[in-house]
């Protein structure tokens, strides 16, 4: 997509609006409005329903504006009428992100969890591997996008996912119905479980931010470095097959660290993966060829989706029952950093300051572009041992 739109409008600048829009639009849904719509109207299913039948709609109609421009021969504008409208279709999609995290922590227990996300990872990022190989198959420098083959697929397979949830819904649905008979110590008691744990939660936020944006700052850089022909020259299979390695080492760890965090510690497998995630860029200059790169991105493959797997546990550990929409919408902000704001506001600027304005080798300044990523992730990964490794989550 980010290639067929650069050769649309030919400005990077515009392009790398991309992900930047619909990491900015699927926040401000999910914090504006699915959170709050979820908690209140206890919405999981519907909102996955709802959020994977409106995206499927909007693709159809994103597609249209966008060939009745490409017939008009407005390049620009065509380029410009799918940042804009994945953006919003982002929005309105995002209500099912929101659903997804409250129907997963609401279906598994604290001693299941960890297992069961790991392997949903492993499942999603197997998906990613193929659809990726299968899209740049249909690609066909464009044609699938200008003829809409991959945007019709999409739609059929979205309107799949809706229907088997609308099934799947129907026959899991229950009514339950409870009293509670709450006295004055138990509402106290239960007040205070949940400050606590919120404290931990918001410590949480913040640890996550700084290494999120830390780890994923380099992401266009690290592209950027292993072409360079002074360094590994990567042609363009070579890349794939690095790119591939990150991919693989994530659905590994994903189906591991999740079940050796549901029977040791969530802290300590979170602050192992923090760790990788610290070491692994200090080594990217060191690589001989792309067969040692792959292996040493695949540890940051491994690293980032340790964090994910379980600090997407960790955070169903610790979040309100009633809260949930909410407080997952947060968490799904955090980890939607990486889409490419951190690029944009961190990596390619240090890159850029060292290059333009300091004078400085291409090589050498994106080489101290990860060495500044280690460190925004040491700063991360100690705000994380000092304000939540060592505090433990109350049950209410």
């Amino acid at each position: 997509m980010i290639n067929y739109i650069f050769s649309l409008m030919n400005t990077v600048t515009y392009t790398a609006l991309l992900g930047t829009l619909d990491m900015t639009a699927s926040a401000l849904g999910q914090n504006l409005l699915w959170g709050k719509i979820a908690d209140r109207y206890k919405l999981r299913a519907k909102l996955v329903i709802a959020g994977e039948s409106t995206a499927a709609a909007s693709y159809f109609i994103v597609y249209q504006i966008h060939k009745s421009l490409l017939d008009n021969q407005a390049n620009f504008t065509a380029g410009l009428s799918l940042i804009i409208g994945l953006a919003v279709l982002e929005f309105f999609w995002s209500m099912s992100d929101v659903g997804w995290a409250a129907l997963l922590t609401e279906s598994t227990t604290s001693k299941t969890r960890g297992g069961i996300v790991g392997t949903l990872n492993f499942i999603a990022s197997l998906g990613r591997m193929i659809g990726i190989n299968f899209a740049g198959y249909l690609c066909n420098n464009g044609e699938g996008f200008r003829q809409g083959t991959i945007f019709y697929i999409v739609i059929i397979m979205l309107c799949v996912s809706a229907t088997i949830m609308v099934a799947t819904s129907k026959l899991t649905t229950k009514t339950s119905e409870h009293t509670e008979h709450n006295n004055s110590a138990e509402v106290t008691q239960k007040a205070v479980t949940t400050t606590h744990n919120k404290k931990i939660y918001k410590w949480f936020l913040i640890s996550l931010i700084v290494i999120v944006m830390g780890t994923a700052s380099i992401s266009q850089v690290f592209l950027l470095f292993i072409t360079l022909p002074n360094g590994l020259a990567a042609t363009s299979p070579e890349m794939s097959f690095i790119l591939t390695a990150y991919t693989i080492g994530g659905m590994a760890i994903s189906l591991m660290c999740g079940w050796l965090a549901d029977r040791t510690s969530r802290t300590k497998v979170l602050t192992a993966g923090m760790l990788l995630a610290i070491a692994a860029p200090l080594f990217y200059n060191l690589a001989p060829n792309f067969y040692t790169m792959a292996i040493i991105y695949g540890l940051s493959g491994i690293s980032f989706w340790t964090i994910q797997t379980v600090g997407f546990a960790f955070a169903g550990d610790i979040i309100p029952e009633d809260k949930r929409g909410r407080m997952f919408s947060k968490y799904n902000t955090v980890m939607a950093l990486s889409w490419g704001p951190a690029g944009l506001l961190i990596g390619a600027p240090l890159a850029d300051l060292q290059t333009k304005i300091l004078g400085l080798p291409a090589c050498t300044a994106y080489i101290n572009t990860f060495y500044i990523s280690s460190i925004i992730v040491a700063l991360g990964t100690i705000i994380f041992a000092l304000k939540v490794a060592g505090e433990k989550p109350k049950n209410a």
